[in-house]
């Protein structure tokens, strides 16, 4: 997976995060997925297609989420609910925008569908393409959580 398409989710879940619940998310070292399973408790995914089709996966661990979604509303939220649900698309929602732009600068072209919220522990991500995903892995001071990348090549 080229590396151009990676950077731009990083840095928009960094900014998103920092900008929208002045969280900050430090990011650990990126590493091939294995397997479907989400790394967190709440995952927002969405699909793309353009100059190179795939898709994006937002999985948050309960504790990190409630704190972000309580930093956003400005109300301190301490269950997963409809609320969290509609925050966790948004913000994926967001964090696609933003890294779709850079790659807009770049002159990669890519449109993305309705993100898609699922919760509960151990649930799985199937991504769109067949092939590897990348897994970005974040820690903050309320718990962790991760980017799950697959996008295929670039036409």
């Amino acid at each position: 997976m080229d590396a151009r398409f990676i950077n731009p989710f990083l840095e928009a879940t960094i900014n998103v995060l920092k900008t929208m619940a002045f969280v900050e998310p430090r990011p650990g070292k990126a590493y091939l997925k294995k397997d479907n399973l989400a790394g967190g408790d709440v995952s927002g995914i969405i699909g793309f297609t353009g100059v190179a089709s795939g898709s994006m996966a937002l999985s948050f661990s309960s504790e990190c989420i409630l704190k972000i979604v309580s930093n956003m509303l400005g109300e301190e939220i301490k269950e997963i609910n409809g609320d969290i649900k509609d925050a966790v698309g948004e913000i994926t929602n967001m964090v696609s925008g933003a890294a779709r732009r850079t790659l807009e600068s770049l002159g990669l072209s890519i449109s993305a569908a309705i993100p898609t919220v699922v919760a509960g522990k151990g649930h799985s991500i199937s991504h769109i393409m067949t092939g590897p995903s990348i897994i970005i892995p974040f820690e903050t001071d309320h718990g962790p959580f991760v980017v799950d990348v697959c996008i295929g090549d670039i036409k």
